[in-house]
């Protein structure tokens, strides 16, 4: 829905208030069936030097049960159309799709993977709240078949090169997504525009902030100074779940001084439950890491609600 020179104009601004690094990634989310080769290039006059597809399948029967507007050939020609363009593209993929099969996941997977690209996210599909299938649940696969999927996918992208770094996140070597490990390391961020979220340091709080959802309303409400919607202050009991919500989705861990740096808290504070996690054999610990055991990555809703309770 963006022009690049609506994305040249929101860059240079951003070039005027602030001094970013070189070579700083800065990543754009397309999907196939919405651009062309004219935009892409725009895209990248503009500063963009990173791009996330969302493929979601290259079944068109899934496409369909999905809702997609594209199909499983315009998915192929905006993969081609992005690596002819872009140093770096990322495919969002989806499995546990409705009446998905295991060929047909694995199928989508090697499909993935014969575009080389630099990074691949796979994940698992989620019944949001407020969605049609949420309210009318589809055939889905049952949990046995779906983990057999996230197994066999995982063990396929390893053989191909590709690092398991994050719960959904694959990359080559030295191509990890930079603002993705941000969040995950429990950085600070800023969301700006409708719907935005932030989640911001200061020297006596920590805030997550989010603006109005609704584009009118946004923009109505940045013209009188009201346009963040809702503020939360990040209690200090809150802090230690905050931080593993995040850093455990890290399949090799945090260092121990990441927490210390980002929570202001020694990690002693945590002790009841590190050892509890570590008796269910979810989580390892060391003097200089905290980090998910191969049953943490599996169960890791198990693993954070020790630290929520």
């Amino acid at each position: 829905m963006f022009s690049d020179d609506s994305i040249d104009r929101i860059l240079s601004y951003v070039r005027m208030l602030t001094q970013l690094e070189y070579g700083a990634e800065i990543t754009l989310e397309a999907n196939p069936g919405t651009v062309d080769a004219a935009h892409f290039s725009g895209y990248k006059q503009a500063g963009v030097n990173r791009l996330s597809l969302g493929i979601q399948s290259f079944n068109d029967k899934h496409l369909y049960a999905l809702g997609r507007i594209h199909n499983q050939v315009q998915a192929k020609q905006a993969i081609n159309l992005a690596l002819n363009t872009f140093d770096q593209v990322n495919l969002d993929v989806m499995y546990g799709l409705p009446n998905q099969t295991l060929e047909q996941a694995l199928e989508d997977a090697q499909t993935a993977l014969d575009f080389n690209t630099a990074h691949l996210s796979f994940y698992h599909l989620t019944l949001e709240p407020n969605t049609a299938f949420y309210h009318t649940p589809p055939s889905l696969p049952d949990d046995d078949l779906s983990a057999v999927m996230q197994e066999q996918i995982e063990l396929l992208l390893k053989n191909n090169g590709y690092q398991h770094y994050e719960t959904s996140a694959f990359a080559k070597p030295n191509k990890k997504c930079r603002h993705n490990l941000n969040y995950w390391q429990f950085g600070d961020y800023l969301g700006i525009g409708a719907g935005a979220h932030s989640k911001l340091s200061y020297h006596d709080k920590m805030t997550r902030e989010s603006r109005y959802k609704h584009p009118k309303q946004y923009m109505e409400n940045v013209h009188s100074g009201k346009h963040i919607e809702q503020t939360q202050i990040i209690g200090r009991d809150e802090l230690g779940f905050e931080f593993m919500m995040n850093a455990l989705r890290l399949n090799d861990g945090v260092p121990v001084s990441l927490f210390v740096q980002h929570t202001g808290l020694n990690l002693n504070t945590l002790n009841s439950k590190l050892h509890i996690a570590q008796s269910k054999g979810l989580l390892e610990t060391s003097l200089s890491v905290i980090k998910p055991t191969l049953r943490g990555q599996r169960y890791l809703n198990d693993l954070l609600q020790i630290f929520l309770d």
